[in-house]
């Protein structure tokens, strides 16, 4: 077997597996848990807390793999969360990233993803069904540290901020042209029928699971409810942050600190 088929194989394996027993979900929400507690660790090598503060959602993907020669695909599967209009983070929804590409690589590797959502629109377009990243919605490398601002070279038009962690530490990460799509399945495995994301999203009569809880309470210790983050959602921004959004999103400030965003990496 050729490298090229073992890695295609791999992935393909992995996209078209079965559903998902209840013990593999709870699984993959126990390790975003682990996830967002290595963010509490290391605050100056992880993704702003202000970031994590100001954002509508966050989508946490563990394990995703990555692989080709000349031609390649990445496949990950993991949870998003949403601010819910009181302010706390809803229930977790089960999310898909698949995506392709062509140029020169080679091999195999696993990376563990978070995805910071700055507009609703964009996380109304996931709610929706599916969004492709950087089509759908605008993406870019995330800043990293404890005050890294978002304000200088990363865009303010952009609606999704997005990491990689390697080997303990986090890094802006490029995702252009994957597409992140609602798990309906895993959602109705998780939730005893319930397959609507919107509804697990915002519907508060909805009861947590054990695992689900475990991950928002960890979210929660990291990026509290802000202060006027209510029902309205006002997106009050910083007087120093003046670059647009991009028509119909709406946008959280982001403290402006000293430190410099370190560079994106290509994911």
């Amino acid at each position: 077997m050729t490298r090229l088929t073992a890695i295609l194989l791999a992935l393909t394996c992995a996209a078209v597996s079965g559903a998902a027993t209840a013990s593999e979900l709870d699984y993959r929400v126990d390790t975003a848990t682990q996830i967002l507690q290595d963010l509490k660790r290391i605050p100056e090598n992880a993704v702003p807390p202000a970031l994590l503060s100001r954002a509508y959602a966050v989508a946490v993907i563990p394990g995703v793999l990555k692989g080709g020669f000349i031609l390649g695909g990445t496949y990950g599967r993991g949870i998003v969360v949403a601010r819910r209009a009181d302010g706390q983070w809803s229930n977790p929804a089960f999310v898909q990233l698949a995506g392709g590409s062509v140029g020169f690589q080679a091999g195999l590797q696993s990376t563990d993803l978070v995805l910071v959502f700055k507009s609703q629109r964009a996380l109304d377009g996931l709610s929706s069904g599916k969004i492709t990243l950087g089509g759908d919605a605008s993406i870019a490398a995330g800043p990293v540290g404890r005050q890294a601002s978002a304000a200088t070279d990363l865009q303010m038009q952009s609606e999704i901020y997005s990491y990689a962690r390697s080997r303990g530490f986090f890094a802006g990460v490029s995702l252009d042209g994957s597409v992140l799509s609602m798990d309906s399945d895993a959602n109705g495995q998780y939730y005893q029928g319930e397959r609507s994301a919107a509804k697990i999203l915002t519907d508060t009569s909805i009861p947590a699971q054990a695992s689900g809880r475990r991950f928002i309470d960890t979210l929660a210790a990291i990026a509290p409810a802000l202060p006027g983050q209510g029902a309205s959602r006002a997106a009050a921004v910083d007087p120093e942050m003046t670059a647009p959004a991009p028509s119909g999103a709406r946008t959280f400030g982001v403290d402006n600190g000293n430190t410099t965003p370190a560079e994106g990496g290509v994911f």
